[in-house]
């Protein structure tokens, strides 16, 4: 089955190397209303987008996202905050308590931005342009939010590089249907087979990409990863920016 939206979705790579060419700010502003438009849970609406110009800063997020080159150098970066500080305004402005701190907020606020950014990154490749998702900037987390000046119960979730592509990467595979679509209820009896299987195509792949130099499985890569510790500053972030704490 496909049509031209499946098509473009299917399409998606990450681009980390840009033209020059500049962005149109009306462009922005559309791509930014696409991100409005996603599903918002409870109509909470709790995503807001910094766009990043300032040279200075750009080259510091950079820095946090582990000398990342193109947060520097794209044309446009933006970055994606989950925000629940425009609801206490909100209850302010009806003389009530916001009570702050619930885990479902949290969640929440999160997910919404992930709705949100999707949502740009489809309306960005449907004009012709390249995205890729910055999960660095969670690095140096708390220095960020100090570049961005962000007030209690916001976070930096992830950044995003948007311009024009000036390379052509392969498309990576993905985990077959059969590991991620389950029917009435959680079985796994198969999978390990499955991701033997995709393990191949994801050495296809690395082996191409890199004519040879690496030829990592996804298993691998995988479990190599979550065997070590994975930014244990976030959980103490997170408590001094009021949430989780309920």
């Amino acid at each position: 089955m496909t049509n031209p939206t499946l098509d473009l979705l299917k399409q998606h790579r990450s681009i980390r190397k840009f033209t020059p060419q500049t962005i149109p700010q009306d462009w922005i502003n559309a791509i930014i209303e696409a991100g409005q438009a996603a599903a918002t849970s409870s109509f909470i609406q709790a995503c807001t987008v910094i766009q990043v110009s300032d040279s200075h800063t750009r080259e510091a997020l950079a820095e946090c996202a582990g000398n990342q080159a193109y947060v520097a150098t794209a044309p446009v970066f933006l970055v994606f905050c989950a925000d629940m500080q425009r609801h206490k305004l909100v209850c302010d402005m009806h003389n009530a308590e916001m009570l702050s701190g619930f885990t479902e907020q949290f969640i929440t606020a999160t997910v919404d931005c992930g709705l949100f950014a999707q949502n740009c990154a489809t309306a960005a490749e449907s004009l012709g342009l390249g995205v890729v998702y910055i999960g660095g900037i969670r690095n140096q987390i708390a220095r960020v939010s100090e570049l961005l000046a962000l007030p209690e119960l916001v976070y930096p979730v992830f950044g995003m590089c948007i311009g024009y592509p000036d390379q052509d990467p392969e498309i990576k595979p993905r985990l077959p249907l059969s590991v991620v679509l389950k029917q009435d209820r959680y079985v796994d009896s198969s999978d390990a087979d499955s991701i033997r299987e995709y393990d191949l195509a994801v050495r296809d792949y690395y082996r191409s990409r890199t004519g040879g130099t690496k030829e990592m499985s996804w298993s691998e890569q995988i479990s190599g990863m979550l065997v070590k510790e994975a930014r244990p500053h976030m959980l103490g972030f997170l408590h001094s920016k009021g949430f989780l704490k309920r």
